[in-house]
Formats: structure tokens, sequence, C-alpha cells
């Protein structure tokens, strides 16, 4: 027996739409040779001085996949590690002029794909939808609640 919904399934519907666009914004951004991660990273390096932690914590990075990452930017020339201007034990994220032009160009695609889910929309619900979406991000879905995975418990073999 199907259990009764009551409420809209937004987990589902904001997961689907999500992936969606995500693989729509790396189809698009691999034509110029970046993928979605990269663009973020350049995006937030360009916008201030910062280490590879911080960048992380704004791309929604583990610490991993942001040094294979900056690896990439690296090997590419698109960015490069250096010290801090502000701590000299830290070391930042440096955009070079190659990676910024291209940072310039992946907003440009980025700002495409965008707009383009949102012409999906009638106009007069594009900004009341991007101004929900927007409340429950700043507010009530701010924060993920720290919740340990579920874990089965151990299967005797007999």
């Amino acid at each position: 027996m199907a259990t009764l919904r009551t409420v809209p399934d937004l987990t589902g519907y904001l997961n689907h739409a999500g992936h969606v666009l995500e693989t729509q914004l790396h189809a698009a951004l691999a034509e110029i040779g970046l993928t979605t991660r990269m663009q973020c990273v350049l995006g937030h390096a360009l916008e201030a001085e910062r280490t590879q932690i911080q960048l992380a914590e704004l791309a929604y990075l583990d610490k991993t996949t942001m040094v294979v990452t900056v690896d990439a930017l690296e090997k590419a020339g698109y960015a490069e590690r250096k010290a801090s201007a502000t701590d000299r034990r830290a070391r930042i994220v440096s955009v070079t002029p190659a990676g910024a032009k291209l940072a310039r160009e992946g907003q440009a695609i980025v700002d495409r794909v965008h707009q383009e889910a949102l012409d999906a929309l009638a106009a007069d619900r594009r900004t009341p939808f991007v101004e929900a979406l927007q409340t429950l991000v700043d507010g009530h879905l701010a924060t993920p609640v720290e919740a340990q995975p579920v874990r089965r418990g151990r299967q005797r073999t007999s």
C-alpha cells in the first residue's frame, strides 16, 4: 500500500531540478574546458584573497576534491597557489589572467543556462520563484542538520 502524500515532495522536486540544471551546466561549461567545480572555484577566488579551505567551503567541496580541482586549474595555467599577503603561513589560490578570462566566459555560460531555466517560467512567475527560493535558502534551509547516517545492524551468518 502506498502512503498518502499530504505535502508536495519538495525534496524530490529540488533534487531533480538541481540534478538536471547541474548536468546542463556541466555540458555547457565542458565546451570551454571547464567543470562546474572549476568555474565555482575560479569565481570565488576572483572575489577575494581566499585559501583552499575557504574556497572549499564556499564551493561545497570536500578537501580531497578541492585539492584535485586546484591541481587541475594549476596544470591548465588558470590558477596558482601563493603565499597570503596577510598571513604568510596560509596559501591562497590566485587566478591567473588566463583563468580570469576563462572564468568570465564561464560565468556568461552559467548565466545563460540559468536564464534559460528561468525562461521556462512565465515572465510574471520568475521573480517570485527566485525570491521564494532565496527565502528558503537564507532561512529555513540555510543550515544542514548534523546527523549520523543510518547504519544497518550486523547480519549474523550461520
